[in-house]
């Protein structure tokens, strides 16, 4: 998250001689779709050794700056689906989206998502994250569904607490309020559990006995019910306490681009224990399917002029300390590099070795054409030569 952010601010920082250059692309789309699956899987399933699922996030920024190709909330989103297109069409496993109130950014995901699945044929769509604090489960249940149909079993939803927000306890204005002695994240655990239920589809509402439609015998389930997205259902946990929680759930783990803990050890090792307990607690649990992990990552392959004046020497290629809500937290570090050297420090990150899915996190205020070349040359010029393809 915090690497994403200094990517979209770092737009406004730049001449506006470069700011103003908009890279314009001539590409046969459907003969990379084409490539694609001749040679890799389509199913949503684990991947196995050193093969990954690779896909982006886009935090969906818009501003009326120079430069910005996203200037307003419909450009960000007609872009958003332009960009889930050009990802597929690239050989890219999943389009995923960061949810934000009062910002401007992407806050409702459901038509966004639902727009894309009907766009897409084999790509998968996501969120990283919901905020649950914030959502009526019955009816967030009811846009999944419907998503998730329309989409052909494509979704997959990640969720969370949520972060810091733009105004102090956002969600009491959404109409929710923790109960006496809870806190928010509480509320948003209690959302959750609620969520997950009535997404299994077994009824529990009272049908009406004079109903306005017949009704099937017993009781009613929420509609529309997709089967199978119970299993598709992610947690974004920021702790290792966290992540066990989230096995003990039996949610697939969305590990944060943010770690709200400090034990002095390098991001990605932190991260990649954080992955290790999951698994492990997973096991603990007896769970009958194989759960899927995903980290997030800045990176950036310099092959252009435009790359380097964009990312080149951006001085964040360590991991960072801060303070979030009171407490340490660690940030982890962004990837931007020639080729060569960017495999080279790619190796040595741990946390993406453990994960089996990993999302590039994409400055979409840079449009649908930059950002199409930014995944591209991970897809064909780093991610092979890492074993990830």
């Amino acid at each position: 998250m915090w690497a994403a952010c200094h990517s979209e601010a770092r737009l406004h920082r730049l001449p506006v001689t470069v700011r103003v250059v908009y890279l314009t692309r001539t590409r046969s789309w459907p003969g990379f779709r084409q490539a694609y699956e001749r040679g890799n899987q389509t199913d949503s399933s684990p991947v196995t050794s050193g093969m990954k699922k690779i896909g982006f996030l886009s935090f969906g920024h818009w501003a009326a700056a120079p430069g910005s190709q996203a200037r307003t909330a419909a450009d960000s989103l007609l872009q958003s689906v332009d960009l889930a297109v050009a990802a597929e069409e690239l050989g890219a496993d999943g389009a995923y989206f960061r949810v934000h109130h009062f910002a401007s950014q992407l806050a409702s995901p459901f038509p966004l998502l639902a727009a894309i699945g009907a766009k897409t044929d084999r790509i998968e769509i996501g969120t990283g994250v919901i905020d649950m604090r914030y959502e009526n489960p019955l009816y967030m249940a009811e846009d999944a569904g419907a998503a998730d149909l329309l989409s052909e079993g494509k979704l997959q939803l990640g969720i969370s607490r949520g972060s810091p927000e733009q105004v102090i306890e956002g969600y009491k204005y959404f109409g929710y309020v923790p109960q006496e002695g809870q806190t928010d994240a509480d509320m948003a655990r209690d959302h959750t559990a609620v969520f997950l239920q009535v997404i299994e589809g077994k009824g529990f509402a009272q049908p009406n006995p004079t109903p306005m439609f017949p009704n099937p015998p017993g009781l009613l389930r929420i509609e529309p019910h997709s089967p199978g997205l119970r299993d598709r259902i992610w947690w974004g946990a920021g702790t290792r306490a966290t992540a066990e929680w989230t096995a003990a759930q039996g949610m697939n783990l969305m590990s944060s681009t943010l770690l709200t803990e400090e034990a002095g050890i390098p991001f990605h090792e932190l991260q990649a224990e954080q992955i290790r307990r999951f698994r492990k607690a997973w096991d603990e649990a007896g769970h009958q399917r194989e759960p899927r992990v995903s980290v997030s990552r800045s990176i950036f392959a310099l092959t252009t002029d435009m790359d380097r004046a964009y990312f080149g020497g951006r001085g964040d290629d360590q991991d960072q300390v801060g303070h979030l809500e009171g407490g340490l937290a660690r940030f982890g570090r962004s990837y931007a590099a020639e080729p060569d050297k960017l495999i080279e420090e790619l190796r040595t990150d741990s946390a993406i070795e453990e994960a089996d899915t990993l999302l590039l996190t994409l400055p979409s205020q840079l449009g649908v054409d930059y950002n199409a070349h930014v995944m591209e040359t991970i897809l064909t010029e780093v991610a092979p030569a890492l074993g990830w393809r």
